[in-house]
């Protein structure tokens, strides 16, 4: 039966995105409530906006044609303090780099995306794929038909993002501001090589590195010491 009270058109929006647990379509709202795609959008923004200006643990975010419920951001703290540690994602500049690619050029080869980045890509690849960064969108008609690559809802999310569109544009000045930003979100620390360095592995590093310096400017001290 259709739906008509707006009061109630949120309940079912609110009891549906809680049962999904996952981003549901606008489309989807309208089965469920028996009306418009226009109608639901707007029951769906009702819901979302009561949501925004309340004080509780939950929000409804948009993410392109569809909607999610979800924890409030301001209360991940807590979270983490009684969930279990989770499995950190490192991404690598290799992977971020890859995931640039896909996120600006999608969808696209992995062809595509060796061509750009002048080396082989399916470890960068298979890694977005596990993070769900990134997901088979289809294939492209061509000899082969090779698989074309997006980026996912859970990119939108980690990023701060409700669309592609509003993806920044980027140069590569902007390059080590990123990195220092992820390492700063993941609180992890990357080598040169982009592979994680635990705090006291990076403090032992660091001042292997110190000795090594000291140790060769005293070598160049001698040698100069010894020339006639």
């Amino acid at each position: 039966m259709k739906v008509v009270d707006l009061k109630e058109q949120e309940a079912v929006v609110e009891a549906v995105l809680f049962t999904m647990g996952q981003s549901v379509e606008i489309r989807q709202l309208a089965a469920a409530l028996e009306t418009s795609e226009k109608e639901a959008e707007e029951a769906a923004e009702r819901l979302k906006k009561r949501y925004g200006e309340s004080v509780c643990g939950m929000q409804i975010v948009r993410l392109e044609d569809s909607y999610q419920m979800c924890t409030r951001t301001g209360y991940y703290e807590n979270l983490i303090r009684v969930a279990a540690t989770p499995k950190k994602q490192v991404l690598t500049d290799v992977v971020m780099e890859t995931l640039a690619i896909i996120a600006y050029k999608q969808p696209v080869t992995k062809a595509e995306i060796e061509k750009i980045r002048g080396v082989k890509s399916d470890h960068a690849v298979n890694r977005l794929i596990e993070y769900n960064l990134v997901y088979e969108a289809g294939r492209l008609d061509a000899p082969g038909r090779p698989a074309l690559f997006a980026t996912t809802e859970d990119f939108l999310r980690r990023f701060g993002v409700s669309s592609t569109g509003e993806l920044p544009t980027m140069d590569m000045e902007q390059k080590e501001e990123i990195r220092t930003a992820v390492e700063e979100e993941l609180s992890l620390k990357l080598d040169e090589d982009g592979k994680l360095v635990e705090q006291e592995e990076l403090e032992e590093k660091e001042a292997l590195e110190g000795q090594e310096t000291l140790d060769r400017l005293l070598w160049i001290k001698q040698k100069e010491e010894e020339k006639p």
